[in-house]
């Protein structure tokens, strides 16, 4: 059996691992997983946004790196999609041919101002601050009346079609959604921790 002495060395010891600069490591390295978690967890879409930030491969260290990988994310989703919208030329009615055309167009506009947001949100500065972010936002607004625009197109629509755009957009909208949610955060935050560049 342990003496006193004994068991008060082995304390001593493992006070010492926990408190090591391996364990401030180890800290460090969870810091992104638990902002992202933080940051999530009132969005829209809250375990879509907690699934697509812990995966994206980039920085996100701080609330505007969030941010930017949220639009990054839905800049992504948009542009797959529209690639998705040009394989299905073939379709059978008028109204069917339509409504993807009108999508396309719809998909194409998302991706240019969420591109926009993003160029905005990677070039943001103190004395234009408020600025920026009124314009990200009500870009990044836009590509989500887009997303809406092209899902109501289908509404008449009847085919087999319709189920696979309207889940590929149902998609795009709800990380567009989340971007936004990211955005709108960090203009309330006013980009603390500081801007950086």
């Amino acid at each position: 059996m342990p003496t006193p002495l004994s068991l008060f060395n082995l304390l001593f010891i493992f006070i010492s691992f926990s408190t090591s600069p391996y364990s401030a490591a180890a800290k460090t390295r969870n810091a992104p997983q638990d902002l992202v978690r933080s940051s999530c967890v009132h969005a829209s879409f809250p375990n879509l946004c907690i699934r697509t930030l812990s995966s994206y491969a980039g920085p996100a260290n701080t609330p505007r790196d969030l941010a930017q990988a949220a639009v990054k994310v839905s800049i992504a989703r948009a542009r797959r999609v529209s690639k998705y919208l040009d394989t299905l030329s073939g379709a059978k009615t008028k109204r069917e041919r339509v409504a993807l055309s009108d999508c396309v167009e719809q998909m194409y506009d998302s991706v240019d101002e969420l591109s926009r947001t993003l160029g905005e949100l990677k070039h943001l500065r103190e004395e234009t601050f408020r600025w920026q972010m009124s314009n990200a936002q009500t870009w990044v607004s836009a590509a989500l009346t887009n997303e809406d625009t092209c899902l109501d197109g289908f509404h008449e629509v009847e085919s087999e079609v319709k189920d696979g755009v309207k889940r590929k957009i149902t998609n795009v909208a709800r990380v567009t959604s989340n971007a936004l949610y990211l955005i709108n955060r960090l203009d309330e935050s006013r980009g603390r921790p500081k801007l950086g560049h």
